[in-house]
């Protein structure tokens, strides 16, 4: 079975249990203070298995099952078998440090969602296919487009703040994508230059 679709089971299967049951949600959901002061580096990781409600969890497993799916073989052929899966974790790690360090003192922070591993997998397929049509919200446009829209929209709504949306990790996300990607496999770059210089629709 693809690890994509591995990684989707397990992380829909933990976020229904943690809807009916709030015990295992705050024991695996981002708290800063469980990590700096009882070391639970867990949730690291584990935060990215919970989610806030049904569409949140839909919207982040629909996008990881296009865009996974299409980036698996990749890092399969670059990294070994569980090389999807190391960038995933390594997705889920990156993308939520900066909020962590940022709110490690603060005990009213919390933060859940794989959003941040599932823009790294999104960004790193856009390095490969910068001009290929996706679909969103029924809007067909070219990835590099919806890259540039989202990061933009993603750097003002986290600056504003007031949405009690991490965007914070979905553009830590989008660069870790983009660079593990590139140190992978450094003729990456200038594919996507190339790519960007002749437009394919």
């Amino acid at each position: 079975m693809p690890i994509t679709l591995i990684i989707i089971a397990i992380t829909c299967i933990v976020s229904f249990m943690a809807f009916k049951n709030s015990r295992l949600m705050n024991d695996l959901i981002l708290w800063p203070p469980a990590i700096a002061r009882q070391r639970e580096y867990h949730r690291l990781v584990t935060y990215g298995l919970v989610h806030a409600d049904v569409g949140h969890l839909l919207f982040n497993m629909l996008t990881l099952y296009f865009f996974g799916q299409a980036m698996e073989p990749f890092f399969s052929q670059q990294l070994g078998a569980l090389g999807f899966a190391l960038f995933y974790i390594g997705g889920l790690v990156v993308s939520i440090l900066p909020t962590y360090l940022k709110n490690r003192g603060n005990p009213n922070y919390r933060s859940l969602g794989a959003s941040g591993a599932v823009s790294a997998v999104l960004f790193s397929f856009i390095l490969l296919a910068p001009w290929q049509r996706i679909i969103v919200l029924v809007v067909p446009m070219p990835a590099i487009v919806y890259a540039v829209l989202y990061t933009g929209y993603s750097i003002y709504m986290d600056r504003r703040g007031q949405d009690h949306v991490n965007h914070s990790a979905h553009l830590w996300g989008a660069a870790y994508g983009v660079i593990f990607t590139i140190l992978v496999n450094a003729r990456v770059l200038p594919h996507f230059v190339d790519a960007l210089l002749h437009p394919g629709f």
